[in-house]
């Protein structure tokens, strides 16, 4: 075998949403673009805003951009100040240039977070359902995934999270709004689980990190808000990125924002600015940087996946699709009407609609959708999802 063994085992088990991607190549080859409604990968389909243009346009005509070479690891100081001034205000924290480290997306910022914490063995514990690839992520840095169930609401369930934690336990890693049920964890459930990590990793004698992946952040209606997590535990880690807030997932750019309270600051920021470059990023890239210093607290325009939102609840409701209305992200995770939702994905395939097994991301007996997609693939989609429920009634 050429290639090593792991790798090919997970080629074998690869992720449903790359699966469900490549099987809608294979559709609309087959049957057209227009004929299949093509629910499965999260890429944003909300333009930039405005202002994202305009100031890449005005960066490039100013001359600025023109130097290319390497920058500290962590990223342009300038660059770094930005994001802690905004991250300060959006924590309630002061937060200075010193905890900010440019990455390459929030996969860059995990990845560079759990490379600089985790030892062999060490275990990462997160709410499930859960994004796909954080499995991976562990398993890249010698860690082991553990997942926790969640209530029926997706919402934080503190005692499986307390019976969870154990000797090896050396980061709790949650994403909020959740990617793929865009719940958003609350102010108060999040203080008694910061409260909960310093307890049980004072009676160990050990510290258990919280780290927050972020990108679905600014992602929220009916006026939902999404709690800071520096309150909440003083040994707390944001990953970020700008790929949703500003619909610009190819850029790749994302950052690591550390708390200033957590224990031994100064040796994992230097752990971070270490990892950062060791892992093969280098540096974030560097015309995206200068752009965002620009435009911290600028956001894409809500309203429209809200309105999409609305325009997919609406008809999965009147079709008898049961449901939580996410508060939050661009994902909608239904149950499936038979507990076999890979089964039922596949129903959904005979109906040319592309959704993704919720088993995928540790839901099993559900399946998501991503409604980031235009309108008429959300209204075109609608009786085959009528005819797909309707087969199991």
């Amino acid at each position: 075998m050429a290639i090593a063994a792991k790798i090919q085992s997970v080629i074998e088990k690869s992720s449903w949403i790359r699966k469900m991607f490549e099987e809608g190549g294979r559709l609309k080859a087959a049957h057209g673009a227009q004929n299949v409604f093509d629910f499965s990968l999260g890429n944003p389909n909300v333009p930039p805003p405005e202002i994202f243009e305009k100031t890449l346009r005005e960066i490039l005509d100013s001359g600025e951009a023109k130097d290319h070479g390497y920058m500290p690891n962590t990223g342009y100081p300038f660059v770094r100040q930005a994001v802690a001034d905004y991250v300060g205000k959006e924590q309630g924290a002061a937060v200075t240039a010193e905890e900010i480290i440019m990455t390459c997306g929030a996969a860059g910022a995990l990845n560079a977070t759990l490379k600089a914490l985790l030892d062999p063995g060490d275990e990462v514990l997160t709410p499930a359902p859960y994004f796909v690839e954080y499995g991976a992520y562990a398993d890249n840095h010698g860690g082991v995934l553990k997942t926790v169930p969640t209530r029926e609401d997706f919402t934080l369930d503190l005692a499986a999270m307390d019976a969870a934690v154990t000797e090896k336990t050396k980061v709790v890693l949650i994403n909020s709004p959740n990617n793929p049920t865009g719940q958003i964890y609350d102010a108060a459930s999040l203080a008694a689980l910061g409260r909960l990590l310093v307890d049980r990793g004072g009676a160990m004698g050990r510290t258990i990190y919280l780290v927050s992946d972020e990108p679905y952040r600014k992602i929220v209606y009916d006026g939902a808000r999404v709690p800071g997590i520096f309150e909440a535990c003083p040994n707390s880690i944001i990953a970020t990125s700008y790929s949703k807030e500003l619909s610009i997932p190819g850029e790749r750019l994302g950052y690591i924002a550390v708390n200033p309270a957590l224990d031994d600051r100064k040796n994992l920021l230097a752990a971070l600015a270490l990892t950062n470059r060791i892992l093969g990023f280098v540096n974030a890239p560097a015309l995206m940087q200068r752009v965002v210093a620009r435009l911290q607290g600028v956001t894409v325009d809500v309203a429209e996946y809200d309105r999409k939102r609305k325009l997919l609840c609406t008809g999965l409701a009147a079709c008898g699709y049961d449901f939580v209305t996410p508060p939050g992200a661009f994902y909608l995770f239904p149950k499936s009407p038979i507990p076999d939702d890979v089964a039922f994905v596949r129903t959904l395939q005979e109906e040319m609609i592309l959704a993704v097994p919720g088993s995928g991301f540790g839901g099993p007996g559900h399946f998501r959708i991503a409604y980031c997609v235009d309108d008429k693939t959300i209204t075109g989609a609608m009786p085959g999802f009528k005819r797909a429920i309707e087969k199991y009634r």
